[in-house]
Order: C-alpha cells, then structure tokens, then sequence
C-alpha cells in the first residue's frame, strides 16, 4: 500500500465540516486531500481562498479541476494508482466539485473521500463512481529532507 493511502485510511472517521481540514475534528473532500498530503510532506495544509459547497457550478467553473491540475500531475483515470487523486463530476453537466484518493486497484479498487452527512469513508470504485471520475492526479515527488 502507498504511504498516501495508508494515511488517508487514518482519517477515516472524521466528520465532515466544510472547508475544515483537521484529521479527527473535521474535513471536506478537499480537506482531507490537503490533510493528507501535509502529513506525508510534513508540510503545513496549503491555504485556499474561501469556497462554496457549489465549487462555482452556476458559474460554470471548473474551479477545483484548474486548482489541481496547476499543482499535481494531471493523468487519465485509468492509469491511476494508489496514492493517487480522483476527482469526480457528481451529475452529467455539472462542474467537477468531489474529490477522493485512490487507496487500493485491481480487482476490487476503493478509494476514500469526505461525504456531505457520512464525514471520511472508504467505498468502492463501483460502477456509478467509475462513470462520475473525469480525472486523476498524482502528488509530486517529495524530495529528500535535509
């Protein structure tokens, strides 16, 4: 298992507070994807402005996808692994706003995100989800602490 995964796995339990991102206390998808990598980075959670549970749908935004896609690298869904980002458009035609990272592939892949009214759970990459994941994106290397 990758390291990512094996934190984010940690978090799990954690209730969902929007915009939060504090393993036991309260995170939103997001949240937890900066928590996570600031426990893998030793790093503080990279700040982000302000944001709606809407992610600027009315807007029609593509606000999280272009966050990501200016800090991690961008790759097809397909060719992700664990350790990896998912980012997930919830209806047909709506601005991708859901996120999660990919904690087990193969036969049965699983991955672990923050839901609205569960907090930070572990499901399956079951068909439904497979057909919401528009992208992945991986972390970059860390490089060697002096």
């Amino acid at each position: 298992m990758s390291a990512l995964a094996s934190i984010a796995r940690g978090w799990i339990g954690t209730p969902y507070h929007h915009q939060a991102c504090l393993r036991g206390v309260g995170c939103d998808c997001l949240g937890l994807i900066r928590g996570v990598w600031a426990e893998h980075s030793g790093t503080p959670p990279e700040p982000v402005p302000p944001y709606t549970p809407d992610w600027a749908e009315p807007q029609r935004q593509e606000v999280l996808t272009d966050a990501l896609s200016a800090r991690l690298t961008r790759k097809p869904p397909q060719a992700a692994r664990p350790g990896d980002v998912l980012l997930f458009r919830m209806r047909r035609g709506a601005v991708a706003k859901h996120l999660g990272l990919l904690v087990a592939d193969g036969a049965r892949p699983r991955f672990v995100h923050a839901y609205q009214g569960h907090g930070v759970i572990e499901s399956d990459l079951s068909a439904p989800w497979r057909r919401r994941l528009v992208a992945a994106f991986a972390f970059p290397d860390l490089t060697e602490k002096e």
